[in-house]
């Protein structure tokens, strides 16, 4: 087994993980679940796997036993989530298979064993062109498809500051920035995956799923009020002399337990009346 260096990126995974489990539409599990087959063990495919956090949440709502494959172009991440396999509410078995790839060139045929598709916090980070193919490749697979936590551009914290208004704006627009030739859709990414279903013919469901950060959670306010806030500045360099001040006033309230976050989210099933 490899042992693993410091990754930031991982760190902000795990530290995340319990907001994102308490944030996600559990009524589409619900949903979903009377679809599943009950007869045979589950293959679930998790688009941008990340360190596994969405198999570990959704794996134990689901009946058991299970077979999940992890999809992620980062290896490291992939060796993190095989060593933190979910749980089943039942005990019943659950397998883990890791797949190195570019989850936007897959193909109905990567999909043709999954009886469901999921990602989270994924379809943000896309272009409208990636989208649209992941879409065509999960209606191609003709299986249900949930995917969670897409950012929308909803952003609320309290107390309330007049500068906020104009990071949260500088923070849309760097979301929606182009990226080696690659236009990010940011918040309009689960308007658009529904939409992109919608021209299939697909039904899909939507549902709000925000983070709701109090005193409790004031390391994850912390780091991720100043992601925010740097992407901000970068975007719009303008703030940055009224950001040093902000951002200290801020990051100090969080730490007293002062500061509360609410970050908007959609989740979406698709293929699901």
């Amino acid at each position: 087994m490899t042992t693993h260096a410091t990754d930031p990126f991982a760190d902000w995974l795990r530290l995340r993980e319990p907001a994102d489990a308490a944030a996600r539409a559990g009524d589409l599990v619900d949903r979903l679940r009377v679809r599943l087959p009950a007869d045979r063990p589950l293959v679930v495919h998790d688009l941008g796997s990340g360190t596994g956090s969405m198999a570990r949440w959704l794996a134990h709502r689901l009946p058991g036993p299970q077979h999940w494959v992890l999809y992620d172009r980062d290896a490291g991440l992939l060796e993190r989530a095989g060593t933190r396999p979910p749980v089943v509410a039942d005990g019943s078995p659950v397998t883990i298979r890791t797949r190195q790839c570019d989850i936007t060139r897959l193909t109905a045929a990567d999909l043709a064993d999954a009886d469901l598709v999921t990602a989270s916090a994924l379809l943000d980070m896309l272009t409208a062109e990636e989208i649209d193919r992941i879409v065509a490749a999960c209606v191609g697979a003709g299986r249900p498809v949930l995917f969670t936590l897409s950012v929308v551009g909803r952003v609320t914290l309290a107390p309330a500051d007049p500068l906020d208004a104009a990071v949260a704006a500088a923070f849309d627009a760097h979301q929606r920035r182009t990226v080696d030739g690659r236009t990010l859709l940011g918040p309009d990414a689960a308007a658009a995956c529904a939409a992109a279903f919608a021209r299939h013919g697909v039904p899909v469901i939507v549902r709000s799923s925000p983070w709701r950060l109090g005193p409790e959670q004031g390391e994850l306010i912390a780091e991720w009020f100043t992601g925010w806030l740097n992407a901000a500045v970068e975007q719009d360099p303008a703030l940055a002399d009224r950001a040093t001040e902000y951002g200290r006033r801020r990051l100090a309230e969080a730490a007293v337990g002062e500061l509360t976050v609410t970050v908007g989210h959609d989740d979406l099933l698709a293929g699901v009346e």
